[in-house]
């Protein structure tokens, strides 16, 4: 076990942190005011800041606002051209294709085969392992409106201000009527949800909600659901091929999308799948590392979804938007940008600042919560810097302890608890360093209330799609969005599929996208979809993601 612990310099700030516990386990910090979040948003949140995105060239969403990291990528040329692939060898014919192995992509494949479809014309293709994803690490919960003095209606109107007001309302309103059934559906596959003594669901708050509907299983919610749902899939016996992203998406003559090109990683060769209806369950774009922020996201989350989708003529929404959540690892060192659950806010842990002062309501809604940290650090000067340089502010964890009994934290957020310890840290004891670290893709691919993206043949479910969480996301929406329309996208790739006819496959759109990209000027030295990301060199190391506030 590594033992290092708190350099001594951050061991004299701890003092003062529990110096002030006592008076500030009386009181919190009051929430702020719509027009107080509304200023900090704008002078503080990365979001804001000048001169960080363009509008992109080409494409349905031309003159859209989107980070310069994205436009890269969208604003590229494909890595494959139609001479360099035999369409006429096709490698699986399936019915539904879904291009993605996290939560999404197996809640689709799930509900393909209820609705109908045999498994074995069902095709799960997964850039990395089943299940390497962000929704295997998601951990503090999901939100579903299920207590009598909740209601769908008050969850939508939690998630309409959550984002601002700009999400898409058909959206949210399949979301939040699904999320009932879908803690039922997850009961009757074995998910262990946390409950109370007499049988009930212990259900908490999280930033920005007015009630406590958020169902936990500890702090590792997403690998308990996902458990689940790969065993439900592995039982019925859908395939699926690992080490396989997609490049790029078929289309047939009949301007439908008729499956994608893989590119298995082992063996370097490309595999041919036609396919009658396509999900795109890819998940985001964390590694993309926006304004050089470290990231929560799995390896594999790189935006290719958003390219194959952009390149066949679908639209894109809330590019603009991306979410940094507040309380990514600050300290130490080999942690920097992993998650520390909302959850841990949720049950009481107040951030403080260099001094001990309490200076923002612990459970302001994400965007607003990472704007007060950024300014504390940055325009305040009352962040703690680390012998590396980074500046974080305090989390102070042990108040859960204090509010809830000895031995909760080991109890009910294990999975911290051992990520602290590795290194020498007893969050039931000492405070803990955060930071805002990227953690979401607030927009993507538009749909409707049934996952299609308004291009024949192609739908979407899970981070890869926008217009649900608008310009962002509140805790616990996440899991329940790729459930909620993962299903309705496996649904209705299934119905698709089922009287589809397909024509003649071809590549045609990739030569008029790589036309409309030299008509633009635009150079051929950007390839897309990115497939893995990029850590020789300059990005080696955490502290090398200069993080320009």
């Amino acid at each position: 076990m590594i033992t290092s612990g708190y350099p001594d310099s951050m061991r004299e700030l701890i003092a003062l942190v529990e110096a002030t516990r006592p008076e500030r386990l009386k009181t919190s910090p009051p929430r702020m005011s719509a027009k107080e979040r509304e200023e900090i948003l704008r002078e503080w949140h990365p979001d804001y800041k000048a001169g960080t995105k363009r509008p992109l060239s080409i494409g349905p969403s031309k003159g859209e606002l989107v980070p310069h990291e994205v436009a890269d990528l969208l604003e590229a040329y494909p890595l494959i051209s139609p001479e360099e692939v035999d369409l006429s060898q096709i490698d699986y014919d399936v019915d539904v294709l879904i291009i993605g192995g996290g939560g999404a992509g197996t809640v689709a494949a799930l509900w393909a085969y209820y609705e109908g479809i045999k498994p074995e014309r069902i095709l799960i293709a997964t850039k990395l392992r089943w299940g390497d994803s962000n929704s295997i690490m998601a951990q503090g919960g999901i939100q579903a409106a299920d207590r009598p003095e909740d209601s769908p209606a008050i969850h939508y109107l939690d998630i309409m201000g959550g984002g601002h007001y700009t999400n898409k309302p058909e959206l949210v309103r399949a979301l939040v009527t699904d999320g009932p059934m879908i803690i039922k559906w997850h009961e009757s596959l074995g998910v262990m949800y946390d409950k109370n003594p007499d049988g009930s669901f212990v259900e908490k708050h999280g930033g920005g909600t007015s009630r406590m509907r958020m169902h936990s299983a500890k702090d590792y919610t997403g690998m308990e659901i996902m458990r689940a749902l790969r065993d439900e899939a592995r039982n019925i016996g859908i395939p699926v091929v690992e080490f396989a992203p997609a490049v790029e998406l078929l289309m047939d003559d009949r301007g439908q999308v008729a499956g994608a090109i893989l590119f298995n990683l082992e063996t370097s060769q490309y595999l041919v799948v036609r396919a009658k209806a396509t999900v795109l369950a890819t998940g985001g774009f964390g590694r993309l590392h926006i304004q050089g922020f470290p990231t929560t996201n799995h390896y594999g989350a790189t935006a290719d979804g958003l390219v194959l989708a952009y390149r066949v003529g679908a639209k894109l929404r809330d590019m603009d938007a991306v979410q940094y959540h507040p309380t990514g690892v600050a300290y130490p060192e080999a942690l920097v940008g992993q998650l520390v659950t909302e959850k841990v806010r949720g049950m009481g842990a107040m951030p403080v600042n260099r001094h001990g002062e309490a200076f923002v309501y612990p459970l302001e809604p994400r965007d607003v919560e990472s704007a007060a940290f950024i300014r504390e650090c940055y325009g305040r000067g009352n962040g703690v810097e680390t012998p590396t340089g980074m500046r974080g502010v305090w989390l102070d964890s042990p108040m859960i302890e204090e509010l809830h009994g000895p031995g909760t934290i080991k109890r009910e957020l294990a999975a911290m608890w051992r990520m602290f310890n590795r290194f020498g840290i007893d969050m039931a004891k000492e405070p803990i360093l955060v930071f805002p670290t990227l953690h979401y893709q607030n927009g993507g691919v538009e749909i409707d209330e049934h996952g299609w993206t308004g291009v024949p043949g192609l739908f979407a479910g899970g981070e890869v799609e926008g217009g649900v969480h608008g310009k962002n996301r509140l805790m616990g929406n996440s899991l329940l969005d790729y459930n909620v329309f993962g299903r309705r996208a496996g649904i209705s790739a299934a119905r698709h599929a089922k009287v589809a006819k397909l024509g003649k496959l071809s590549l045609e759109h990739i030569v008029a996208y790589s036309k409309m990209l030299a008509e633009a000027g635009i150079n051929n030295d950007r390839k897309a979809p990115l497939l893995l990301p990029e850590y020789r060199g300059e990005r080696a190391l955490a502290r090398s993601l200069k993080i320009r506030i």
